[in-house]
């Protein structure tokens, strides 16, 4: 069957609510390369948005499936436990970057784990309040739907949202806002919004996802450490999309060594492609829910705990943290070399790159140029994802394990479609 047949029948079969992005149709995927119905082959510089940072299909990954599904799949961990569980939360609770003695529990998804992070932060504190930042992304539920901090599509025409939850400026020196613009409009929810005796935490993330990759400065993040510090506040550090080496290091918050979290949310490339996400904090915060307070029925499956088991192993066996920050700087250089008169600042953290475009002639941020340079791409089989508040983002999500002649041959293509 050809693409454009299925193409037909995803549109007479599913909601325009879920939008897609390529009109071809995968069905085989081997580490950095997809094969659609047609036999056309892609580089997948996505990884289905950060989840196969050790690439499609592991061969230790799914070994370590395998090996759980001849066991049992499913016997929800709140009524029958099993001790993976308990394996995945301590080598997690080793990692995290937490002061002092850590626990974990484990969900579904990112945004469940965000859910839950919000969940624990109100019991240890008894506060109503969160704060989240412009141009954040945290989920499509209504709790973090609320959260994100970009109206279009997320938030259109799902209202009205939770009650208690406020926004300030996330730091962009690119589009104007220092930290210190940050910091004040932080001040200015105190002064005209919120007494910060009501807030129970702020979330943030190191380097915004959707946002456009933003990173977040040193001196903003210590501020922010100090600040939750002196009113009582639960620092959340959404590590959804950072994590498990993509930049460098297993978290992002590792940047910041002075500026610990006190609870991390994590998903994605957690489960080298099957669902799982987790909160780890303080053990005296993560304490704070009664029993039976969190959970879920398919929290922490077991065919996903053996997957991140054996995502861990790869990461340190295949030293991917090194590896991501020699693929990054690889790409940085090609795309300041580049000489693209449009692109207007190139943002990494390790292999987590992202490329901003702004129209040459008026100098505001350019979706267009973006999209006709991801449409170029596809069509010559690489595959890119854009992002930003205003959509001029490309961001690069290889995954880590990509050979390097692939690598390579992906880059020379980037640079062909930049000076064109």
């Amino acid at each position: 069957m050809s693409n454009s047949e299925i193409q037909q029948r995803r549109l007479n079969a599913t909601p325009r609510g879920v939008g897609v992005m390529c009109d071809f149709y995968a069905v085989k995927a081997e580490n950095a390369t997809l094969w659609d119905h047609e036999g056309r082959e892609y580089i997948d510089f996505t990884a289905g948005i950060a989840v196969l940072n050790t690439g499609h299909r592991h061969p230790k990954v799914m070994a370590a499936v395998s090996e759980q599904l001849g066991s049992f799949t499913h016997t929800a961990f709140q009524v029958i436990p099993y001790e993976n569980y308990i394996e995945l939360a301590e080598q997690l609770n080793q990692r995290v970057p937490i002061e002092g003695q850590s626990k974990t529990t484990f969900f579904s998804s990112g945004a469940e784990a965000v859910e839950n992070a919000v969940k624990i932060a109100r019991a240890a504190t008894g506060r109503p309040g969160v704060i989240a930042f412009s141009g954040a992304f945290h989920g499509r539920t209504l709790m973090t739907m609320t959260l994100t901090g970009k109206v279009t599509p997320y938030k259109t025409a799902f209202g009205p949202f939770p009650g208690s939850v406020f926004h300030a400026r996330y730091p962009n020196a690119l589009h104007g806002f220092s930290v210190d613009d940050a910091l004040e409009s932080l001040e200015m929810l105190f002064r005209c919004d919120i007494s910060p005796q009501q807030v129970a935490a702020i979330i943030y993330e190191p380097i915004q996802g959707e946002g456009g990759f933003n990173i977040a400065p040193p001196e903003f993040v210590q501020a922010l450490r100090a600040l939750c510090d002196r009113h009582g506040i639960v620092m959340i550090a959404d590590e959804i999309q950072t994590g498990f080496a993509r930049t460098g290091r297993l978290f992002a918050s590792e940047y910041y060594p002075e500026a610990k979290p006190d609870l991390i949310t994590m998903a994605k490339s957690l489960g080298g492609g099957l669902p799982i996400s987790a909160v780890g904090g303080k053990a005296e915060l993560m304490d704070a829910p009664l029993p039976g307070g969190l959970g879920g029925t398919y929290a922490g499956n077991p065919l996903a705990i053996a997957a991140s088991l054996a995502v861990l192993k790869v990461i340190d066996e295949e030293q991917l943290c090194a590896r991501a920050l020699k693929l990054g700087a690889e790409l940085v250089e090609t795309l300041n070399a580049s000489g693209n008169p449009a692109l207007v600042e190139v943002r990494a953290r390790g292999s987590m790159v992202a490329a901003e475009f702004n129209d040459p002639t008026s100098g505001k941020p350019s979706p267009e140029i973006a999209r006709d340079i991801q449409q170029r791409a596809l069509a010559q089989g690489l595959i890119l994802l854009t992002c930003g508040v205003h959509g001029n983002v490309i961001r690069f999500l290889y995954p880590l394990t990509i050979p390097d002649a692939q690598f390579r041959q992906a880059l020379t293509l980037l640079t062909s479609l930049l000076r064109a």
